[in-house]
């Protein structure tokens, strides 16, 4: 049973890796060179479809790999899986923070009642992003380390 959670934990982390790296060094770059009214709704757009699944993801994430920590307690890497939870903790603070909020406002905006700063704000959500996105592949790393 234990084997099962590695795994799957292994692999639901991995994929929210993905997804989030994805974003960051691919979708926003192709939103970004599309015009500013594009550009705009596609990333409201995409606020609105990640912002609804991501949460249960991160959320799910972090669960899994609590139960990991306390199934395998006895096992080696049980160290590894408890930091790798606390990294997704600070992910998921991270995300309740300082991008949830930025993206609740984006996900609204049109190109007709978007801010004179929404450049800036996109950006400064993008900078967050990629520490995020540093966060969650250490905890990935350290997940796939764990099962060796």
């Amino acid at each position: 049973m234990l084997v099962t959670l590695e795994v799957v934990t292994t692999v639901v982390v991995g994929l929210m890796v993905g997804v989030e790296f994805s974003v960051a060094f691919i979708m926003n770059r192709i939103l970004d060179a599309l015009p500013e009214d594009s550009r705009q709704l596609g990333h409201a757009h995409g606020g609105r479809m990640l912002g609804t699944l991501m949460p249960f993801w991160y959320i799910g994430s972090l669960v899994l790999s609590a139960l990991w920590a306390v199934a395998g307690w006895q096992h080696d890497g049980a160290g590894l899986v408890v930091t790798a939870a606390g990294l997704l903790i600070v992910s998921v603070v991270m995300s309740v923070l300082l991008l949830v909020p930025i993206n609740n406002r984006n996900r609204t905006w049109t190109p007709d009642n978007r801010p004179a700063d929404w450049k800036q704000q996109l950006q400064r959500w993008g900078r967050f992003h990629y520490v995020r996105v540093a966060v969650i592949i250490a905890a990935f790393t350290l997940l796939v380390t764990a099962l060796t």
